[in-house]
């Protein structure tokens, strides 16, 4: 399947705005080693999005990006990833974060329909969330893209058809994205395993496997770099 999501762009495909050129990203690093990313920065999202404007300032970009199987400290502020067993503890990020301003457009990189979606309001969950089913050459997968804004699932509807590069959303503020800095969580699943407006996109060590599998790097759409 790797081979086959690789070959369905042959350059950088963007997922935001196309205002947003290549050169446009930076990469970020959200992993707990960051020791600018303290537990209490990541609990004020106003605080974390003026971090990651002086940062992008720094880069000269407009987006900044990353995260593809990254292990955070930015969910242990949430009761919804927690475990007793560390080793059950969700804190290994599935798909890729692209971090800018509330209100940016949201692409679709590939043509498709879609499959489903809803609001996850669990604190640290993904808010507005969007799902597309895409079948090329016979075979079948999901992208999808959380932390948006309310309107973006307001006057949608599954099996809608959707074009590649059609602008299908906009990014959400703080206050309805579950409680982060403004930013796409871009995600490709294979099997969706029978859920509907919702998959994980933090897994824990133990389902690590699994998950790698299942959600392969979106870099392969994408192609940022």
């Amino acid at each position: 399947m790797t081979e086959i999501l690789k070959s369905l762009t042959d350059k950088f495909t963007p997922v935001l705005d196309h205002t947003f050129v290549q050169k446009d990203y930076c990469p970020v690093d959200m992993s707990a080693a960051n020791p600018d990313l303290n537990l209490e920065m990541l609990s004020q999202p106003l605080k974390h999005h003026r971090y990651l404007q002086e940062y992008l300032q720094e880069h000269h970009a407009k987006v900044a990006y990353g995260g593809y199987l990254e292990k955070r400290a930015l969910y242990d502020r949430s009761e919804h990833f927690q475990s007793t067993d560390d080793l059950d503890k969700r804190n290994i990020h599935l798909g890729i974060d692209l971090w800018c301003e509330a209100g940016t457009k949201v692409l679709s990189p590939l043509s498709g329909v879609v499959h489903s979606y809803q609001n996850n309001e669990n604190f640290g969950d993904y808010g507005p969330t969007i799902i597309l089913q895409h079948n090329i050459e016979e075979y079948i997968f999901h992208t999808l893209y959380g932390h948006l804004s309310l309107e973006s699932i307001e006057g949608i509807s599954v099996d809608q058809p959707i074009s590649a590069g059609q602008p299908i959303a906009t990014l959400g503020t703080h206050k309805v994205n579950g409680d982060y800095a403004p930013h796409l969580h871009f995600q490709i699943v294979i099997d969706m395993q029978n859920k509907e407006g919702d998959y994980p996109g933090v897994c824990s060590s133990n389902m690590l496997d699994f998950y790698r599998k299942n959600c392969p790097d979106p870099n392969l759409i994408l192609k940022i770099i």
